[in-house]
């Protein structure tokens, strides 16, 4: 009796991308015909035992069937996208204030004006936003 994946490497795949990131792990005997997602066989690589047994450790790569960790690359958010998110959290606080009848801190006024400076580019400066006030609505 023939299995569907006898045209895979093997019975427990990784499913790799075009950079040889694994991006699935699948073993075959626990389906009884292909997956359809499953990609074609040069897309996938036998798994080691070992490999096999600490698959949930971390991100995964294989290159000419050997395997190795992966750290995926640190993603810089920008510095005026941090500010312009920032803002969304300023207008719930502002919205806030006007229904309970409160008005802002000195501090919190100083922290609007600071995100707004990065947000819009005026400030060019700053490397890092400031730190959110403790103190936000000063009591009508």
């Amino acid at each position: 009796m023939s299995m569907w994946y006898s045209a895979y490497p093997s019975a427990r795949l990784a499913v790799f991308g075009s950079d040889g990131v694994v991006t699935g792990w699948l073993e075959c005997a626990q389906f009884s015909e292909a997956p359809e997602w499953l990609p074609a066989a040069d897309q996938t690589a036998a798994v080691p035992d070992d490999v096999w047994e600490n698959r949930a450790t971390g991100y995964w790569q294989v290159k000419a069937g050997v395997f190795s960790q992966y750290a995926p690359p640190v993603v810089t958010v920008p510095l005026k996208t941090q500010a312009v998110t920032a803002q969304a959290w300023i207008q719930q606080q502002a919205n806030l204030a006007a229904a309970m009848g409160e008005t802002f801190t000195a501090d919190m006024k100083a922290y609007v004006k600071a995100i707004a400076a990065i947000a819009n580019g005026t400030d060019t400066t700053s490397t890092a936003l400031p730190a959110q006030p403790a103190d936000v609505m000063a009591g009508s």
